[in-house]
């Protein structure tokens, strides 16, 4: 795996993201540096953290022990729930400054239709932007709809969606809707929290690559255009993920992949409901 690369894919704003990251949900944070220390060693460039999570600080202090040069890197973080609204969204942004330093990728985690802020949320992402404080800014578990609200509001498309889509929930509608505004989808919980790695078929496909049943799937995805960060938990963890960019599936691979997808596929939160 020495001198391997993730691709990386241009978003709407010129900016590129490497392709496959890392996510640090549920990572401690005096955990992070450590696992971000390996990571890079691997070679991953990518790092997903939200404030939510409680380990930006981490992210800080491995962003400051890096190995490589910081311009190597991107760093994506997120608004939390509770700080929607304009001036809200600018504090929030600068406590994660405060704790990361330099943010490369902004977000909107969630649209919390309810409280009616999300536009003015993203108003306040703009001004960050246009500002110079952030390089792109996106969303994460918007619907299409949604998205059609911001940019009549602002004229600003998002750069990224993060949304749930793995095999079992393979979201083609939304998918094809941000391709119709150059929007780059980026995949969490990419593997269904590992209930897709006893899929016979994942199974049959990894075989037949001699790769891993999350190499696999992760494969698929990287073939699908989609940005992943799946997570982690030590070493090696992150080599048999990073492992996925060696593995090419053919187009029997990517059919098979297709016969996954279920109309009840989806078990995170439905993103048009409040909640904290």
């Amino acid at each position: 795996m020495a001198g391997l690369n993730s691709p990386s894919v241009t978003l709407n704003d010129d900016h590129r993201v490497p392709q496959l990251g890392l996510g640090v949900l549920q990572v401690k944070n005096e955990d992070v540096p450590r696992l971000i220390a390996d990571a890079v060693d691997i070679g991953y460039r990518h790092f997903d953290t939200a404030s939510h999570y409680a380990n930006e600080a981490g992210i800080g202090e491995a962003m400051r022990q890096l190995s490589v040069d910081r311009s190597e890197v991107c760093v994506t973080t997120k608004l939390p729930n509770w700080a929607h609204g304009y001036d809200e969204a600018l504090r929030a942004f600068d406590a994660s400054e405060a704790a990361i330093g330099k943010i490369d990728l902004y977000l909107v985690h969630w649209p919390q239709p309810m409280k009616g802020l999300y536009r003015d949320s993203w108003k306040a992402l703009v001004r960050l932007r246009d500002e110079g404080r952030v390089r792109s800014i996106g969303v994460a578990n918007f619907t299409a709809t949604l998205i059609e609200e911001l940019i009549a509001d602002t004229g600003v498309t998002p750069a990224i969606n993060q949304v749930e889509l793995h095999p079992a929930y393979q979201q083609h509608a939304l998918r094809a809707a941000h391709a119709g505004h150059s929007i780059a989808t980026e995949a969490w919980s990419p593997l269904e929290q590992g209930r897709i790695l006893s899929n016979p078929i994942v199974r049959e496909i990894a075989i037949k690559h001699d790769c891993t049943a999350a190499q696999s799937v992760l494969a698929w995805h990287l073939r699908s255009g989609v940005i992943v960060i799946p997570k982690a938990a030590d070493r090696r963890h992150l080599a048999d993920n990073f492992g996925s960019l060696e593995v090419v599936l053919d187009e029997a691979d990517m059919n098979a992949m297709a016969t996954l997808d279920r109309p009840d596929g989806k078990f995170g939160p439905d993103p048009m409901l409040h909640f904290t």
